[in-house]
């Protein structure tokens, strides 16, 4: 979708400094400097590198800029970073380009957030203590619901019922009521943030083949069937437990608008086979429109002229058509 010429230019985020977030945020720049959408980085502008930089004063100026350069908010980091190599010292420069893209947000000085990817156990030094950046989004931009991080890309959306834990902890705490109110979040978000009026759910089961009638263990019959009935019940169009081993088919996939997995391998799985240079993160059910690439840090190829900014092109992109969706069903 053309997304409007007047809509204010995204926040891209630094993420972790030693990863790959400054290469692929030059390379996103040169793929879409000529059709947008327009963004800028928040980043020390020291360190990014082939392409040409400009620094900014305020994200207003992103939009006159983003056609020559790529617009920057330069904010030096305590420590050169080095590829590959992680500096607890940065940490706190870290998170503080998280707050301000928020806040820019927030303002309505920025269409949206963008997050390049962190690297956790770099920033708990430094008082981060959230299992990722959703729960920390939720913390600094929720809407007192809890939110939904749902995975996009043109052939499926999948979003997990439990997300960063262990296995056995996920499955233990899978009930009725989880996974109906995960559904719920789910389809409000596709109504506002994807303009899709009447979303479809595809709920996959737990067991090998959704239990075979609670041959194979219980939980489909005693826990997702009836979230699945709640649903219905509510008008909501909830289908399940399917068989996880076939409802990512190319032939079920289009039956659905939304595939909720249990737990985190069971949607990610899938989503990442189909494309993973082209998935999005987005984060349903926060007050600001925010997504990220579906990918970590690549501490491994950092450096090297090795990245592929697909992901986080398409994020920005999607970004773009969230926050236009959101403007058009505003009052």
């Amino acid at each position: 979708m053309d997304t409007p010429p007047d809509l204010a230019p995204l926040a891209l985020t630094m993420g972790e400094p030693a990863g790959i977030g400054g290469e692929i945020a030059a390379g996103a720049w040169a793929a879409l400097r000529a059709t947008g959408p327009a963004f800028f980085l928040i980043d020390d502008a020291n360190r990014i590198g082939g392409v040409p930089v400009r620094r900014i004063a305020a994200p207003e100026e992103a939009r006159e800029a983003f056609a020559e350069a790529l617009p920057v908010l330069h904010r030096p980091l305590p420590r050169p970073a080095v590829p590959g190599r992680l500096d607890a010292a940065n940490a706190p420069a870290v998170i503080a380009a998280i707050d301000e893209a928020v806040a820019l947000s927030k303002a309505g000085r920025a269409a949206g957030v963008v997050t390049n990817p962190i690297q956790k156990s770099a920033l708990y030094a430094a008082g981060f203590a959230h299992p990722g950046h959703t729960e920390y989004l939720a913390e600094i931009a929720g809407t007192g619901r809890p939110p939904v991080m749902l995975l996009a890309c043109p052939e499926l959306r999948v979003v997990p019922v439990t997300i960063h834990e262990p296995l056995r902890q996920a499955i233990a705490r899978l009930t009725p009521a989880l996974i109906a109110e995960t559904a719920r979040l789910t389809a409000a978000g596709l109504r506002q943030d994807f303009g899709i009026a009447a979303p479809r759910i595809a709920i996959a089961g737990l067991n090998p083949h959704a239990g075979e009638d609670a041959t194979i263990g219980t939980e489909d019959r005693d826990i997702v069937a009836p979230a699945v009935a709640m649903l219905r019940a509510e008008g909501i169009d909830a289908r399940g437990p399917i068989p996880p081993d076939t409802m990512f088919t190319a032939k079920a996939r289009p039956g659905y608008d939304v595939a909720l997995g249990l737990y985190h391998d069971q949607a990610l799985i899938p989503i990442k086979t189909l494309d993973m240079a082209g998935g999005v993160n987005v984060t349903l059910g926060l007050s600001i429109v925010r997504t990220s690439p579906d990918h970590g840090t690549a501490l491994d190829i950092a450096g090297q002229g090795l990245a592929d900014p697909g992901s986080l092109i398409a994020a920005l992109r999607l970004a773009a058509e969230i926050a236009t969706h959101r403007r058009k069903a505003s009052p």
